[in-house]
This record gives structure tokens, sequence and C-alpha cells, in this order.
């Protein structure tokens, strides 16, 4: 049978439109080039106002030269003012919490102000933070659900039990990406010498750049 050219078009247009959702299931990687080495970022599709802010970040250049600000060793490390100190861009972002998404170590989290001034709990437009966390039993993870409300399943306990994280952040703090590459950086920085307000004494800058 000879394929009319209306239906050939319509199997093309299909196989395009499958290509395309197809390449929008990739997930972005971000480089954070340091001193201390490279950590490698994967973003979450399914926080897409996150992973889009970012992104668009990355390639304006904001976070170039900027440091990681603040450090607190079995916790995280936070950066996300511009070089010139700017603490942000002036905005915030809609909470996106997943159940999926948990603060196991190596979550690329977005940071944000209190309860108090922020009961919708948005997030800020810049600033992030890298878990590095510590190991939790079940007794503890039971009590940290009990006053988050946030419920896990099995296998996100096990990561809690096994590799670690900060599950007290838990349905707090909107999850969009995680390390792939670098934890080990993660934790040299989280390992140098802080002063006031947990600031690193001796500066960690860091330059960003999307995975092509």
């Amino acid at each position: 049978m000879i394929m009319t050219r209306n239906v050939l078009w319509m199997l093309l247009t299909l196989i395009s439109l499958q290509a395309c959702a197809q390449g929008n299931d990739k997930e972005t990687r971000v480089i954070i080039h340091t001193d201390m080495g490279d950590i490698t970022v994967k973003l979450y599709n399914d926080t897409p106002m996150h992973r889009d802010n970012f992104i668009e970040l990355v390639e304006k250049g904001w976070y170039d030269g900027s440091p990681f600000h603040r450090v607190i060793q079995n916790f995280m490390i936070q950066g996300g003012s511009n070089a010139n100190g700017n603490p942000d861009p002036g905005y915030t972002i809609p909470a996106e919490f997943r159940p999926n998404h948990i603060h196991k170590k190596g979550a690329l989290s977005a940071a944000r102000k209190g309860d108090q001034v922020n009961p919708n709990k948005e997030s800020s437009g810049s600033q992030f933070y890298i878990v590095q966390g510590q190991v939790f039993n079940d007794n503890q993870i039971n009590g940290m659900s009990s006053k988050t409300g946030f419920h896990y399943t099995e296998d996100q306990r096990q990561i809690y039990r096994t590799i670690g994280g900060t599950p007290h952040l838990d349905g707090g703090y909107t999850v969009f990406g995680e390390v792939v590459d670098g934890l080990d950086v993660v934790d040299k920085i989280a390992a140098v010498e802080t002063g006031y307000r947990d600031k690193p004494v001796v500066e960690i800058i860091m330059t960003m750049e999307i995975v092509k």
C-alpha cells in the first residue's frame, strides 16, 4: 500500500513529538567548580520552577565568583549570593515539595526565610544548600516524622540509615536536585574551619557551568 502524503506527515510529526518528549526527560546537569574540587549535580524535572530558575542563574553567571558563605559539618554547605554580595535576585519561588525527594546526603535544596515571615515556605530566588548530614536510626527517623508529618517509604528509611542526610528538613524545604559526582568534595568543604555565623575562615569560591 502506498502511504499518502498526509499520513506520512502525521507519522513524521508523531516521531518528532516523541523525540522532543524524550529529550525533555533528560535531566540537566551542572558542574560547580571550586578550589577544593568539582561537584556535579543533576536537576529534577518534577520541580520545574526551581530547575528553570537555577539554569537561568547559572547561564547568567550569577554564581560565578560567589562563595559558600555558610558551612556546618554534618549538616550542609550553603551558597547563593552573587559575587557582588547580593543575597538574592529579589524574588521567591513557590514551594515544590515532592514526597519522592528527601534530604539525603547530596540533596540540592533551596534555602528560604523562616515560617514566621514566610508561611507558604517559598524558596529564595538563588540561595541553595547541599546536604552532608549524618546517619539516623529508626527511632530518630520516627521522631522526626512525627514532628514534620513526612511519611517515609522503606527505601527512604534505608537511605537515612546508611547514607544519611537531614530528615528534619523534609516537607519544609524544596529539594530540586542531587549530587551525582563529588560527594567527597562536599565532605571536604563541610570540614573547613569556620568563624562567625558559620562562615568559612578561608573563602571557598565557586563558578558554575551547565554540562552540554
